[in-house]
């Protein structure tokens, strides 16, 4: 037993001395193939070159060359020979004109140089119209080029051939978003980010196209998260403080938008709109101030944005008359309270006493009987919170109100106008119009009759 372990401890070192051997020996052949190659290559490049000094269009040398180029990825030395040999292909029939159109286009994608990437790809598509590569470049071209309705089929042809081609989804479904496709794409656009979880782009297209499709509470997830990113967060805030007005949520609105317009290197028109929905808010919300403080920088950066200047002009002068406030923003309670009111400044030396009250979504309307010293009536009041112009329609909808609630007389009240037709039409009969400079006069009385 004691003369066999020398023996085995003999033979282990052989082992480890043989596998060092070969390892050494591997590494040796492997640096010298390396070499070989890079000599090969750098002969391939000298040889190719020096002919192509001499006869610019020898084609043997151009496809040597470009190919060596193109599998190195060096696509600015590979560019020109292919364009060099795509237009010199159908005199040389030697010349692979499949594999020169489709590179050439592939070496164009890859400098940016995308119109240009439609002379090799269109070629090829003629060529092999179901060939992968060819699908699949000639789509994403397009893509690049935004021409997203061509794109989409190239790109479901491609993924149609390969199925487990993933880098077709990312092109696809941004140009499915792009087209107004948006529950196509969100299926693609999902895969995509699934290989690259780090597109903020990819992310910030599907939360859009989820709102786009109606699915607003899974996009408000993703753009909430998406609100402090100093490229996608503007539009990120923007959309979701419109959804959050949607619902109503102001308070919330409020936050998004005031993101937005903190954030750093934001474009004066995304700005400009932040603004303006944050100014909507804060209107929402009764506060007066704020939004038109809001409205006053939107003219300061541009003066005639949207409706600004009619906005701020109204604002003001609800800022300035709470009664007038109320009666365009309230609730139904505070309007038709503030109308009771009206009713009674409108008879300041009578006895009123309301009969019946009505709202719908266009007016609310009073019956009230009115005693004074020498008469008594029973008066139909109704009042429009429109600031438009109420026409005659309207008028004559009145008028069968106060015949069927056998009313003495019909008062009606705008915070805009009447039409001319309107107004012709109460010629004659009992009902009288008051529009808006009226409306405010009374607005004026109500807290100090009441």
């Amino acid at each position: 037993m004691d003369s066999i372990f020398p023996v085995i401890i003999a033979i282990f070192f052989v082992a480890i001395f043989a596998a060092l051997l070969t390892l050494l020996a591997g590494r040796k052949a492997s640096g010298k193939k390396k070499t070989d190659n890079r000599k090969n290559a750098t002969r391939l490049v000298r040889d190719a070159t020096r002919k192509l000094k001499q006869d610019p269009h020898n084609a043997s040398a151009l496809s040597e060359l470009s190919d060596f180029y193109f599998c190195e990825h060096n696509w600015e030395k590979a560019y020109p020979l292919y364009n060099t040999l795509f237009d010199i292909v159908k005199i040389h029939p030697e010349i692979n004109e499949f594999q020169v159109s489709l590179r050439q286009g592939i070496c164009a994608i890859k400098l940016n140089k995308i119109p240009d990437a439609f002379r090799g790809l269109s070629s090829a598509y003629q060529l092999r119209p179901d060939e992968y590569d060819v699908c699949y470049n000639l789509g994403l071209a397009c893509y690049l080029n935004n021409d997203y309705e061509k794109a989409i089929p190239c790109l479901r042809k491609a993924l149609a051939i390969n199925p487990e081609a993933s880098e077709v989804y990312g092109p696809l479904g941004t140009s499915l978003y792009k087209g107004g496709k948006f529950m196509d794409s969100l299926k693609f656009l999902r895969k995509s980010l699934d290989e690259h979880p780090d597109r903020k782009d990819l992310l910030f297209n599907l939360a859009d196209a989820m709102y786009q499709s109606g699915l607003g509470d899974k996009a408000m997830k993703v753009f909430m998260h998406l609100r402090p990113d100093p490229e996608f967060g503007p539009q990120s805030c923007l959309i979701a403080g419109k959804i959050h007005i949607n619902n109503k949520m102001y308070e919330k609105a409020l936050q998004d938008f005031e993101i937005g317009v903190k954030l750093q290197n934001v474009s004066r028109e995304t700005t400009v709109e932040l603004r303006y929905q944050l100014a909507s808010a804060y209107f929402a919300m009764n506060n007066m101030g704020k939004g038109l403080e809001n409205l006053k920088q939107i003219q300061a950066m541009l003066p005639n944005y949207k409706d600004v200047p009619v906005l701020i002009s109204r604002y003001q002068e609800l800022n300035q008359n709470a009664n007038l406030r109320i009666y365009l923003n309230s609730g139904t309670s505070d309007f038709v309270a503030l109308c009771r009111k009206i009713v009674v400044a409108y008879f300041p030396t009578s006895f009123v006493k309301v009969l019946d009250i009505s709202v719908n979504q266009e007016s609310s309307e009073i019956l009230c009987n009115v005693e004074a010293n020498k008469w008594e009536d029973t008066e139909l009041f109704r009042f429009y919170r429109t600031t438009g112009s109420t026409g005659e329609l309207y008028i004559r909808d009145f008028h069968v109100r106060v015949r069927d609630t056998k009313s003495d007389r019909g008062v009606c009240f705008t915070a805009g106008a009447f039409s001319e037709e309107a107004h012709h039409y109460t010629e004659g009969r009992p009902i009288d119009l008051l529009e808006k400079d009226q409306l405010i006069k009374l607005l004026k009385k109500v807290d100090t009759v009441n």
